[in-house]
């Protein structure tokens, strides 16, 4: 601190120096222009020729001392730009202490500055008064519609995580689409200090679709224009950001820049760093009118309490109406409006800093700020084209948006110190359970796991389809995690219906995940196939978990539950559909049997028809699933009954039973304290059995489990004693509350148990 402080008096010294040199000439100057107590004009223009005084040389004298005087300004003019740079290129440690204030770096706030360029500031610890207070809220808003706006919203809010030190609270102008994928995300990731507050986007729509729009954003990338109506009335300023936005510092620091504001100044951008408003990009390029190059609108601060008393909505109305009876249509969506408002009302800006806002498009002079500014705020990627933008340093942003785009987001839920957070009935209730269990309970792990919280963003690509008409349609339901993706495409070509998966992965692992989805032509004809994303925490693998996060998410009226490594027969899909009407599922508690098959070939021949199968069966090229290592658990399937059915037929529950089975899609949900390996669909069944549910097999129905490498948690089953114990107890703690929860009916679990 002593050494910043010094460092603030030598800046002092030499700012002091600046204002005195040129005091003491202009002292000299006003004193040697006095003859005999008169003043004499320095002016050659005011001189007098004629005058018996006036001779050439005190003319030439003069004149020398004139341009010595404008040498001098001209010295003193660069020596305040070096300050304000070396001010601006200070260490990091100059930059203040974060848990206090934040300052800002000084923009301009008129339009011949704009022009002039940017004079940077910087921060201060000695005898500044905080910009931000330590515990004070940041507000947010970020306008967010679709499945791809949604996967980037979460590399935005990482990136803010990653920095800030204060309270966020983000208002999300969504769709119903982003606002179901958001809400959940957010729920489930549990950040501290952070809130989320949403407003309906398609309400919206009426207050701008009279404005035809070219840009790829469409309709939504008009919405900030009516962030003044939308937002609570109560909020007085707001930062708005675009979705392709990446922080590479605390936003405390920008929030600070509103105390910065002067007069009438109530929107504060950054200058737009393309050509586009200067109108010479191609031949006959005509842009909305713009001051100057105009602004860009990916970061906004927005004094919305001045706004609305300024009448905003009035103002752009008016100004778009106008502009539209020439122009047709908006190119750039709100930021032409923006800037043709900024034209007729230029006091009404702030001009940021370009370093909030560098912006990567194809044909951007960015390089001019980040060439000049050696610590970047915020990376903008306002290209269609995102990250394959043209940019000779791409490279470089590219990483350090990766950083963020693969960060394990649950490092992000650490606490505020010392600011308190509003309370969150869902995190108390979690730490009730937690604290309930025995830390010494040797199968404390997996009892926690049941109530471990597992952040989760559901449809992380695009999802459209509609059920059919008939209440008739099916959807395969499945979990999986990186070791089966393989699996996917296969899935794709035998079930054309839709398809629910839940998938376990890293942060890291879903973009891979989505770069692979991305490059199989299979999977990208596919939109009816809902992938959600269940992110990885702890030691186990949360299978029943996965599984109801897949059946929760489904659009039909009944599901099929599966298993990522089985391949369903040909034609199953629509075998299902007719099954359901048959059997009247609609109207009966029925678990439709869809009797499972194995081979150890990892090369197939995929039988097309169960005459085909039972080939295949007495030629051992398949075997009923798991008939040599776990017969109980498909046995009472009767396949020897199935070889010559024709009709369906019912079967009764016995112990260890877990078919692979069709239901209504209120059926109850898996029970979460079975993990990893063991008795996870066995307790499923359970619980059918205990609700009455009739289990039918279909006759002409069939799956095959294809080969594959056993599973981390299949090898702790076998190897580890401890982890058997546990899940002994697990199960007789289960069947336990099995009978309290269903009485007499239930004790048969027990009984068959202990006869098996």
């Amino acid at each position: 601190m002593l050494g910043i402080c010094r460092g603030r008096r030598k800046f002092l010294a030499a700012s002091l120096t600046v204002l005195f040199v040129p005091a003491v000439t202009w002292i000299y100057l006003f004193a040697g222009s006095f003859e005999d107590g008169k003043p004499v004009s320095l002016s050659p223009l005011e001189s007098q020729p004629h005058s018996p005084r006036y001779t050439a040389s005190s003319q030439r004298e003069r004149e020398s001392l004139e341009v010595r005087v404008r040498e001098v300004e001209e010295e003193n003019r660069v020596l305040r730009k070096q300050l304000s740079l070396a001010q601006s290129r200070g260490p990091a440690h100059h930059r203040g202490n974060h848990s206090k204030t934040y300052s800002m770096e000084e923009g301009t706030g008129d339009s011949e500055s704009l022009r002039a360029g940017i004079v940077a500031g910087n921060s201060s610890e000695c005898g500044q008064q905080p910009a931000v207070e330590k515990c004070e809220t940041i507000h947010v808003a970020i306008v967010c519609a679709g499945y791809n706006a949604s996967r980037d919203v979460v590399t935005l809010v990482k990136s803010v995580l990653f920095h800030r030190r204060n309270p966020l609270h983000f208002h999300l102008i969504a769709d119903a689409i982003a606002k179901q994928i958001l809400a959940t995300l957010f729920q489930t990731w549990m950040v501290p200090a952070v809130r989320i507050d949403f407003y309906d986007a398609d309400e919206l729509k009426s207050e701008v679709s009279w404005i035809p729009n070219k840009h790829y954003s469409g309709i939504y990338g008009l919405m900030k224009l009516v962030l003044t109506k939308t937002l609570p009335s109560n909020l007085e300023r707001v930062i708005v950001l675009d979705t392709d936005i990446t922080f590479a510092t605390d936003i405390a620091e920008l929030w600070a820049v509103f105390h910065k504001f002067k007069g009438q100044q109530v929107l504060g951008l950054v200058e737009n760093q393309s050509d586009w408003y200067l109108g010479n990009l191609w031949k006959n390029h005509r842009p909305w009118p713009a001051l100057g190059r105009g602004y860009n609108t990916g970061v906004i601060l927005l004094l919305l309490d001045k706004l609305r008393k300024m009448k905003w909505e009035q103002m752009w109305r008016l100004t778009a109406e106008r502009e539209l009876m020439s122009m047709l249509s908006t190119s750039l969506a709100d930021q032409d409006i923006f800037n043709a408002v900024i034209k007729q009302n230029p006091f009404l800006v702030y001009q940021l800093p370009c370093f909030w806002n560098v912006q990567l498009s194809d044909h951007t002079r960015s390089e001019q700020c980040y060439r000049d500014v050696s610590d970047l705020k915020v990376i903008h990627w306002n290209s269609p084209k995102k990250l394959r933008v043209k940019n000779k340093h791409v490279e470089f942003f590219r990483n350090l948006y990766l950083t963020f785009l693969e960060y394990d987001g649950n490092l992000l839920r650490r606490e505020l110190f010392g600011c308190p957070s509003e309370a969150d009935v869902n995190s108390e209730n979690l730490q009730k359970q937690l604290s309930e269990l025995d830390e010494d309970d040797l199968c404390y792990e997996f009892r926690r796991e049941r109530f471990t919280v597992h952040r989760t963003h559901l449809y992380f690509l695009h999802y459209e389809y509609e059920p059919a008409s008939d209440n008739t349609d099916v959807t395969l339901v499945a979990q999986l995690s990186m070791d089966r993706l393989q699996m996917l495409e296969a899935i794709c070509k035998h079930w054309e219906g839709p398809i629910s998966l839940a998938l376990y992965l890293s942060d890291a692992e879903a973009q891979q995940f989505l770069r692979y989805a991305q490059g199989s032509e299979v999977l990208m004809s596919r939109h009816n196939v809902g992938y959600h994303i269940v992110y990885k925490e702890g030691q186990f693998y949360p299978v029943n978990l996965l599984r109801n996060v897949a059946m929760k998410h489904i659009s039909t009226p009944y599901m099929f539950l599966s298993d990522i490594d089985f391949l369903p027969m040909y034609g199953l899909y629509e075998y299902l559909r007719k099954s359901v009407i048959q059997l009247d599922l609609a109207n009966t508690k029925k678990a439709l049997i869809v009797p499972a098959f194995e081979t150890l070939r990892y090369r197939l021949s995929f039988p097309k028809s169960k005459a085909e199968l039972l080939s295949m069966l007495d030629m051992g090229t398949l075997f009923t699933f798991r008939y040599h290592v776990w017969t109980k658990g498909h046995a009472p399937t009767n396949f020897a009954k199935w070889r010559t059915a024709t009709t369906p037929y019912r079967v009764e529950w016995e112990a260890d039973f877990e078919p692979y089975v069709v239901v209504r899609k209120d059926c109850p949900e898996y029970d979460r304290r079975f993990v990893g390996f063991g008795w996870n669909k066995v307790a499923h069944i359970m619980e059918l059995d205990a609700q009455e549910y009739e289990f039918t097999v279909l006759p002409n129905a069939y799956m095959i489990h294809m080969p594959h490498a056993p599973s981390f948690d299949i090898t702790k089953f076998r190897s580890n004693k401890q982890y058997r114990i546990c899940l002994k107890t697990l199960k007789e703690e289960f069947q336990q509350d099995m009978s309290r929860h269903y009485g007499f009916a239930a004790l048969k679990y027990l009984t068959a148990e202990n006869n098996s």
